[in-house]
């Protein structure tokens, strides 16, 4: 019988399981978040004014079983045509802080909210979690820990760096700070996270030169408008090489932004199904342009981001760096065009990491992860896209065994899961997890 259920991060996931929790009339939850504010995590907490979502309100909603909960939310503040608008990041953040004040309001003793870091995690039939001078015991735990940073380029060394000249974190405050007019940034990663620092860049004021490098200079592509369309109804073949002919196919009959709309349902069960090699082609192969067309921008986002281009501020080249020398003048960046034997140069006053979330637990830098992994209570997946789960997101230990009180939720599952980095995935996943834990699973017919 659970009746306490411990959660490590309070960001969308974590914050989501939570309420879910409550929701269900399940047990009684703990939620642990290091960071001053629960609620918003990196993604809405971190936000400029100018970043909106990439995905239109209509489709944002937290619940999976009222998809007008954001809507309504935003039309009784006044948002005119809510439903096809792409909000600001910060609203929505005021919106999951608004869940959990009014869950932890209902809920009195049933939800207990910890600002702190969770240190170490015993974890047999139930959890032990040590935090600084406390213990704390469940009879489950979820790690809900969202993205982690990401990783070094190659050729990079952090700590031969200066903080002035490195931000390895594209959300570092100080990121736009002491820029002049004849400066280069160079933003390594050509992703959403480029395009968010690129326009803080534009926001704040900075009209000096931006170059954004990646191994094949893709952007995201735009959102268009709403469409109508006869959809497929059979799960396509798994094979990478025929998957991209029959999306391709369809892209000339439909346009390419409904066919890959269309592959949403199938998304999660075509991965589950893949072989480990088809995931490592597709990954290999197929992964960049999955990920421009498939998470896209707001419509207004794009334009922005061009006129940056248009004006030649903005460059985006294809390549990868092999090198980076601080000096006086700032980074001499070392790095070799895409299809070039030739090395080229260029100099640049800060260069900032938008690579994308580290996902390799070999590689993390994340202590409790470390500590976990080190002894063996978790494990990466085969594609090492994060934390090993199975289906029903429980943990698995390194010889290859479920852990019954330990779960993992959000963007470190997504080697059994791929899509489980968006709001529309994630809130579906902490759904039905909290709907297990609260044994809510048994009612509609899913189980006698």
């Amino acid at each position: 019988m659970i009746n306490h259920v411990a959660i490590i991060g309070a960001g969308f996931s974590g914050t989501l399981q939570a309420i879910n929790l409550l929701r269900h009339d399940g047990p009684r939850a703990t939620l642990i978040e290091r960071a001053p504010e629960p609620g918003v995590g990196l993604a809405y907490g971190a936000a400029h004014p100018s970043h909106v979502l990439n995905v239109r309100a209509s489709n944002m909603s937290a619940l999976p079983d009222d998809p007008g909960h954001f809507v309504r939310w935003l039309e009784a503040r006044g948002v005119a045509n809510a439903a096809a608008a792409f909000i600001p990041r910060m609203m929505y953040g005021e919106y999951l802080r608004q869940m959990l004040d009014e869950t932890r309001r209902a809920a009195g003793d049933r939800l207990t909210v910890i600002q702190g870091e969770v240190e170490d995690l015993e974890v047999g039939e139930t959890a032990t979690l040590t935090l600084a001078g406390r213990t704390l015991h469940a009879d489950a735990a979820v790690l809900a820990v969202g993205n982690l940073p990401p990783h070094s380029p190659p050729g990079l060394d952090p700590d031969a760096l200066s903080a002035d000249r490195y931000k390895g974190n594209p959300w570092d405050p100080t990121m736009p700070e002491g820029l002049a007019s004849e400066d280069t940034v160079l933003i390594i990663g050509t992703g959403l996270t480029m395009v968010d620092v690129a326009l803080t860049l534009d926001a704040q004021g900075y009209t000096g030169k931006i170059v954004a490098l990646s191994r094949r200079g893709l952007l995201p592509r735009p959102h268009g408008p709403g469409a109508e369309w006869k959809k497929i109804d059979e799960r396509p073949d798994t094979h990478a090489s025929t998957l991209l002919g029959e999306v391709r196919a369809r892209a000339e009959a439909i346009g390419w932004r409904n066919a890959v709309d269309e592959l949403r349902p199938f998304t999660q069960p075509m991965w589950g199904n893949a072989t480990e090699d088809q995931r490592a082609r597709f990954l290999r192969h197929l992964r960049p342009w999955w990920d421009v067309h498939r998470h896209r921008l707001a419509p207004e986002v794009h334009a922005r981001l061009h006129a940056i281009i248009d004006r030649g501020q903005l460059s985006v080249v294809a390549g990868k760096t092999l090198a980076f020398e601080e000096g006086d003048g700032g980074v001499a960046v070392t790095w070799r065009p895409r299809g070039s034997d030739r090395a080229e140069t260029l100099t640049a006053r800060r260069i900032v990491n938008c690579t994308g979330p580290l996902t390799d637990l070999a590689r993390t830098t994340e202590p409790l992860l470390r500590k976990l992994a080190a002894r063996g209570v978790i494990r990466a997946d085969e594609a090492r896209l994060g934390i090993d789960v199975d289906n029903q997101a429980q943990t698995i230990n390194a010889r290859g065994r479920i852990n019954p009180a330990l779960y993992a939720l959000g963007p470190m599952t997504r080697g059994a899961f791929w899509e489980i980095v968006a709001v529309p995935d994630i809130r579906t996943q902490t759904w039905n997890l909290a709907r297990r834990l609260s044994n809510a699973h048994w009612v509609g017919g899913e189980g006698l």
